[in-house]
């Protein structure tokens, strides 16, 4: 495994954690070998020193210091320069001098997109590409692309040197324990598919809420923004998992097949409904930052009501919502089902009979939680709300969970591109919200609607409840730590 940008942030904090942790599981092939290139000048020791002492910092006392010894072992690196070609010739060298020509090759990009282009013509340069004798592979991290057309640009790119099924995007929400969980709690339970319609299921709540605010990212957020950073990628792949139709196996052909198709089925916004179905806003101190533009526009949240025009789905509003500077982290998928029509309570109850609200939590207390309405104790026929819990940490163990990075390097290492975003899915999705950013952007009245602000640390603007309230609905928060009435 080559990591082109082996001294960043991305490789010290997720990647060689993660190796470790899948070298000290014995999940990695034997003789698997870790190839970090740089510009750093790094001395080969001075290097897995570099590495030892991120791993021991993330694992603290629980790391495991002859495995991890042994994993160090099989870390070396190369100075190069991303843009020439030479030192590719070098790289090209050591690998065959560690593995021979015949050993399968897995190029990570974990640098920043502007040298995906420079890293990938010189490994095609030095025809390091070709798998005559031996599997080729690359990981790119997102972003891909800044909208449609970078997006197309960069595929240009990638298959100048590298074919579609050589080529693995990486999201690391598709790599979360509890993302990949919506399809088995979805299809492998009787109870829940039958239900998983417009017939049963009132509307779809998606959320990613993030305390931190722009921080030392403010120069390449305020050229993203949320849409870009947040809803392209990961809500929309989650809003798939939630909405598609079943695969006909996880194989991963038949699984990216059905994203696609439910990407394509979102219905497009006309500029009149962008204004109605959107909010747009910034956190009030967002312009403090010095490496913010002086009076930028770019929103901090956003908040989106959608619908998936197939007959599953169809009349079905799925409400996504994302934003910096919120009050508290979380990542959720709730379900609101519709109200029983049954008359029998209605003389006792009132409208005190709540519908049943599933909320899938996926970070950071990982789990399911099935909000229902019981009996009172002592009451004729009052009823009160109740919950059914599971979080993956008590049945299966604190440490139960893997980080996502664990499972999508592990699933590259063997070819199995089940959880990585195809080309077809990316573009789908740059459609969608290439045609949000346009109008927000342009800010023309009457198309997007007006960039309103927010309190740091509270749950976003009024505005984003309005957008609920209009259809008589309200945000839910299935899986707060607090209990908290869902109506």
């Amino acid at each position: 495994m080559v990591i082109f940008g082996a001294s960043g942030d991305l490789t010290r904090r997720k990647l060689i954690p993660s190796l470790y942790y899948l070298h000290r599981k014995g999940r990695l092939p034997l003789g698997t070998q870790v190839v970090g290139f740089a510009r750093r000048p790094f001395a080969r020791d001075e290097y897995r020193r570099y590495l030892r002492d991120a791993v021991e910092r993330l694992a603290g006392t629980a790391v495991d210091h002859h495995s991890l010894d042994a994993f160090a072992e099989n870390v070396f690196y190369v100075i190069g320069d991303f843009a020439r070609p030479g030192y590719y010739a070098h790289l090209r060298g050591l690998l065959d001098e560690l593995a021979g020509p015949r050993a399968g090759h897995l190029y990570y990009l974990a640098t920043a997109p502007g040298s995906y282009g420079q890293v990938v013509g010189c490994l095609g340069a030095n025809d390091m590409a070709h798998e005559e004798e031996g599997r080729r592979r690359l990981v790119v991290e997102k972003p891909y692309g800044y909208d449609l057309a970078s997006a197309r640009r960069l595929d240009r790119t990638l298959y100048a040197v590298f074919d579609e099924d050589q080529i693995f995007r990486i999201d690391h929400y598709l790599g979360k324990e509890t993302a990949q969980n919506v399809l088995f709690f979805r299809f492998a339970n009787t109870l829940f598919e039958p239900v998983w319609n417009r017939e049963y299921v009132d509307h779809v709540q998606i959320s990613a809420a993030e305390t931190v605010d722009v921080g030392h990212r403010a120069g390449y957020y305020d050229g993203a923004g949320v849409l870009r950073d947040m809803f392209q990628n990961h809500l929309l792949q989650l809003l798939s998992l939630v909405a598609m139709e079943p695969p006909a196996s996880f194989a991963p052909g038949p699984l990216r097949d059905e994203t696609a198709k439910l990407l394509a089925a979102i219905r497009r916004f006309s500029p009149g409904e962008i204004s109605r179905h959107t909010v747009r806003a910034q956190y009030r101190s967002y312009l403090e930052d010095s490496a913010v533009a002086s009076g930028s526009t770019m929103a901090t949240y956003g908040a989106l009501k959608l619908w998936v025009d197939n007959e599953r789905w169809r009349g079905v509003p799925f409400y996504l919502r994302s934003g910096k500077a919120l009050a508290e982290k979380s990542t959720e998928v709730t379900l609101r089902f519709r109200r029983r029509p049954h008359p029998m309570f209605a003389k006792t109850c009132g409208a005190d009979v709540d519908a049943n609200v599933l909320s899938l939590c996926v970070e950071p207390d990982e789990g399911i939680h099935l909000r229902f309405e019981a009996k009172a104790p002592g009451a004729v026929a009052d009823t009160r709300p109740v919950e059914m819990r599971f979080h993956f940490g008590g049945s299966f163990g604190g440490d139960a969970v893997p980080g996502a990075y664990e499972r999508l390097l592990l699933d590259a290492v063997h070819g199995d591109a089940s959880l990585f975003v195809r080309s077809d899915a990316i573009e789908l999705a740059w459609r969608l919200i290439d045609s949000i950013t346009r109008a927000w952007e342009e800010g023309a009245a009457g198309v997007a609607p007006p960039l309103v602000s927010y309190l740091p640390y509270k749950w976003g603007p009024d505005e984003a409840e309005a957008l609920l309230a209009r259809d008589g609905r309200a945000w839910l928060r299935g899986c707060g730590g607090r209990e908290e009435a869902l109506r």
